[in-house]
């Protein structure tokens, strides 16, 4: 973003916990972002924290598994979506093909904790001087629709879309 010219703007866009990156880059360099689009994502605030988000979210991992590195006493540092999780939630709709790649290269997800995730995301009014669109996305099990409607309520963005009818592929 910094070597950007200018006279250049960029449209940002986010999926899921990518909310989280876009949100930074507003927030970075509001100048340089035309439209920050959130597509079934996290969307923090200058009102709507990360602790909050993340509370508001939490549902049944299944066999989703946490490592702890720095011992059982404390936070996890890393998370791995389990084979159950993948098929019921995020390759619900693909093929069974792209759900056994997808089991096959999953990695293990790094995890910072909350503090230090809103220490990187202070949220001001650079990131409020950027237009915002969320949308909604009627299927989608990792960020369930009424999550993504109370971000909505919680941080209103400038406009709203909605997918729905969405293609299973078989």
């Amino acid at each position: 973003m910094e070597s950007l010219p200018a006279d250049e703007r960029v449209v940002l866009v986010g999926h899921s916990l990518g909310g989280l990156a876009i949100s930074q880059a507003m927030e970075k360099f509001p100048e340089k972002v035309s439209v920050a689009v959130f597509v079934t994502a996290s969307m923090p605030g200058p009102t709507l924290n990360i602790s909050t988000l993340n509370q508001e979210r939490q549902g049944p991992l299944l066999d989703s598994q946490f490592t702890y590195d720095n011992g059982p006493n404390n936070p996890p540092t890393t998370f791995t979506f389990g084979p159950l999780f993948s098929s019921l939630n995020v390759y619900q709709l693909s093929p069974t093909e792209d759900l056994a790649l997808g089991t096959m290269l999953m990695r293990p997800l790094r995890l910072f904790s909350e503090e230090d995730m809103s220490n990187d995301l202070m949220l001001s009014k650079k990131y409020a001087s950027v237009k915002r669109v969320f949308i909604i996305s009627e299927e989608d099990k990792l960020a369930k629709k009424d999550f993504q409607l109370w971000m909505i309520e919680e941080n209103p963005p400038d406009a709203v879309k909605e997918i729905k009818d969405l293609i299973t592929w078989s």
